[in-house]
């Protein structure tokens, strides 16, 4: 599992021209899941990404969670977060899990969260337009090879 996390002031999802999810002050999440993947995985992720402290505390510096601030997560499913890009100019996607099963865990990795905050998401397997502003810049990334 790979998933992209970004500060941000607001951020919206489109599907075909409509907006389908946004969300206020938090945090944009793009999920990557790959082969292998189990619900340990999707725990271990969401709990990490609740409790970040990335968002500025009174003396400005990263100490506060997403939650602390009350904070949304735009949740949006990203397979190309599985690719591998080692030799020529196109990513190989076999690490991608297949659909069904990439999509039953995002779905539990996003109840997961929705547990303990608002989370808002895209529409699994569309085109999607996502529209940001990232607050700082922040970015980090997170991969399944952290977990202990």
């Amino acid at each position: 599992m790979r998933v992209v996390v970004q500060r941000v002031k607001n951020a919206k999802v489109e599907v075909k021209g409509s907006v389908v999810a946004k969300i206020g002050r938090g945090l944009l999440v793009f999920v990557g899941i790959e082969k292998g993947d189990k619900e340990n995985e999707a725990h271990f992720m969401a709990k990490k990404i609740l409790n970040l402290r990335i968002f500025p505390d009174k003396k400005n510096k990263m100490n506060l969670s997403v939650k602390e601030i009350n904070g949304e997560i735009l949740s949006i499913s990203q397979f190309t977060l599985a690719s591998h890009i080692k030799k020529g100019r196109r990513p190989d996607f076999n690490n991608a899990e297949e659909p069904l099963e990439a999509e039953n865990l995002y779905n539990r990795f996003n109840d997961i969260l929705s547990n303990d905050i608002k989370v808002e998401k895209g529409i699994f397997g569309s085109m999607m337009n996502i529209h940001s502003i990232n607050e700082g810049p922040v970015t980090f990334i997170i991969e399944k090879n952290f977990i202990d």
